[in-house]
C-alpha cells in the first residue's frame, strides 16, 4: 500500500497513540465480546475517517485510499471465489474423499501421535482448512485419544500441527493465498520457497510425536467406520485422482495458481458428471453453496459438507474491509509515521526477517486475528525488503511462518477459541505440544537470514 500517498503526517508519538488506540479497539471486539472480525474492523474504519477529517483530509481522499488498499487484494478474492468452487468440485468428484480415505490407511499400529501429525496433515493439505481438518478429522481422533485413556493435550498439540501445516502448504488454503497475492509472489512459488522452513519444522515435529506416543496398537474401530462411510458415498473412483494428478503437474510446469487451479476445478467437475452421474443443475448448485454430504455417518458427512464460492463469502468480505483499513491506515500517515521510525532502526537482513515476524506474531497477540496479521503486516514491510535487497518470496515466507501457525497458540484468537471449543481442550494445554506451530517461527527467525547469504 506504499503507492497510497500520505495526506498528513503525524509525528511519531501521536501516530502511536492512535494506532494503540484503534487496535485496542480490535481487540476488545475480537476478544472481549467475541464478535467476527468485520465488525470491529468497520468501527476502526470509522474511527480512521473521523481521524481524518479532523486534519483536513478530504473525504475523497480517504475514499480513494480505502478503494486502493482493496483493490490490492483483488487477486487473492479471485482466488478465493475459484478455491470456493475448486473444493466443491473436489468432493463431487471424489478427489477429497479419496485423499482423506487414504490418510486414514495409515492408522494402526504404534506411533500414535505420530500418525495423528502426519494424517492430519495430509487431510489438512488435501483440505486446504486447517479449522475443517480440526473440527472433522481432529474430533474424531481426539474421540480415539479419550476411549484409549491416551493424552488429549498431546493428541490436540499433534492435531493443530497437522492442520496448520496444511493450511501452510496447501494451494488450496486461503490464508497461503492471501501471503502469496499480498505480497505479489506466484502461488506455487510461494509453496516451494516456504518448504525451506516448512519441511524442516515438520520432520522435526514428526520425530518428537513418534517419541512421545504410547507403545500401545491404536484402535481400528473408528477408522473402518470413517473409511466405509466415505466408500458408501460412491464419490470415489479411480478417475477421482485425476483433477489431483493434473494440478500437481500444473505446479511442476510452473503453471500461473490460477490456471491451475481453474484446469484442475474443470476436470474435476467433468468427472462429476461423468463417473459420478451429478446433473448440471446440481453441479452448477454444488458451485456456488458447496456439496453435503448424505452418507449414513454423520461425522463423514460433516468432513465432505464444504466448499462453494458461498463458503469464502466471510473470507472475502474480511478482506476488503481489512485492506479498505490499511488504506486508511497510509493515507493518514500514521503507518508511514511508524514505518519510517522503525526502518532506521532496521540495518540487516536478519533485523528485517526478526521484524518482520515479531510484527506477525504481535498483531496476532494483540489482535488475535491471521488475516490482518498477514495483510497488515505484508503491506508494512513491502517496501523494507525491497530496500534490503529481499525477494518478495522471503517476506511471503516469513509472514507465513509467524503469521499463520501462531494464530492457534493464543488462547484468545479466532482460531484457538475455535480449536479450544471443538477438541475440549484448551490452548495452554495444548499448546506446549504444538510442536509445528512452537518451531516454524523460530527457524525462520534463526536460520531465514542464512537463505539470502546474511
Amino acid at each position: 500500500m506504499f503507492f497510497i500517498q500520505a495526506k498528513h503526517q503525524p509525528s511519531l508519538r501521536e501516530s502511536i497513540i492512535v494506532f494503540i488506540s484503534v487496535i485496542g479497539l480490535l481487540s476488545y471486539f475480537i476478544i472481549g465480546l467475541e464478535t467476527v472480525p468485520h465488525i470491529p474492523i468497520l468501527l476502526g474504519i470509522f474511527l480512521l475517517t473521523i481521524y481524518g477529517f479532523l486534519n483536513k483530509i478530504a473525504f475523497k481522499e480517504l475514499e480513494e485510499a480505502m478503494i486502493a488498499g482493496a483493490k490490492s487484494g483483488m487477486g487473492a478474492i479471485f482466488l478465493f471465489f475459484l478455491i470456493g468452487i475448486l473444493i466443491s468440485s473436489w468432493m463431487i468428484s471424489g478427489t477429497i474423499p479419496a485423499l482423506i480415505s487414504t490418510g486414514f490407511s495409515f492408522i494402526g499400529g504404534t506411533g500414535f501421535f505420530g500418525i495423528v501429525f502426519a494424517v492430519t496433515a495430509i487431510i489438512g493439505v488435501s483440505l486446504g482448512s486447517s479449522l475443517t481438518t480440526t473440527a472433522t478429522i481432529g474430533v474424531a481422533f481426539i474421540g480415539m485419544a479419550s476411549a484409549m485413556d491416551i493424552s488429549l493435550a498431546i493428541t490436540a498439540g499433534a492435531i493443530v500441527s497437522g492442520a496448520f501445516f496444511g493450511d501452510k502448504m496447501s494451494p488450496l488454503s486461503d490464508t497461503t493465498n492471501l501471503a502469496s497475492t499480498t505480497v505479489g509472489v506466484d502461488l506455487f512459488d510461494h509453496i516451494k520457497h516456504i518448504s525451506l522452513t516448512t519441511i524442516p519444522a515438520f520432520i522435526l515435529s514428526f520425530i518428537m510425536f513418534i517419541i512421545l506416543s504410547p507403545e500401545q496398537t491404536t484402535s481400528s474401530e473408528e477408522v473402518t467406520n470413517y473409511q466405509a462411510a466415505i466408500e458408501s458415498a460412491n464419490l470415489v473412483h479411480w478417475t477421482s485422482w485425476i483433477p489431483l494428478i493434473a494440478l500437481v503437474a500444473c505446479t511442476l510446469l510452473r503453471v500461473p495458481a490460477f490456471v491451475a487451479l481453474t484446469i484442475s476445478g474443470l476436470l474435476a467437475t467433468l468427472i462429476a458428471w461423468f463417473s459420478n452421474h451429478f446433473d448440471w443443475s446440481s453441479i452448477w448448485h454444488i458451485w456456488f453453496n458447496g456439496y453435503v454430504g448424505t452418507s449414513d455417518f454423520e461425522p463423514v458427512n460433516d468432513l465432505l459438507s464444504k466448499g462453494g464460492i458461498n463458503s469464502m463469502l466471510f473470507t472475502i468480505s474480511l478482506v476488503i474491509l481489512a485492506l479498505s483499513f490499511g488504506g486508511l491506515l497510509f493515507v493518514t500517515g500514521i503507518i508511514p509515521s511508524i514505518l519510517t521510525a522503525f526502518q532506521k532502526r532496521i540495518r540487516t537482513i536478519r533485523k528485517t526477517i526478526v521484524s518482520t515476524a515479531a510484527t506477525a506474531i504481535g498483531i496476532n497477540v494483540f489482535i488475535g486475528e491471521q488475516y490482518l496479521s498477514i495483510l497488515l503486516t505484508g503491506e508494512t514491510f513491502k517496501g523494507v525488503y525491497e530496500r534490503a535487497g529481499l525477494p518478495k518470496k522471503a517476506l511471503a515466507r516469513t509472514l507465513e511462518d509467524a503469521g499463520t501457525v501462531v494464530n492457534p497458540l493464543v488462547p484468545w484468537s479466532v482460531c484457538g477459541v475455535f480449536i479450544a471449543n471443538v477438541l475440549g481442550v484448551a490452548v495452554i494445554d495444548y499448546l506446549p505440544f504444538a510442536f509445528f506451530c512452537l518451531l516454524s517461527p523460530v527457524i525462520t527467525i534463526v536460520f531465514g537470514g542464512r537463505s539470502y547469504g546474511k
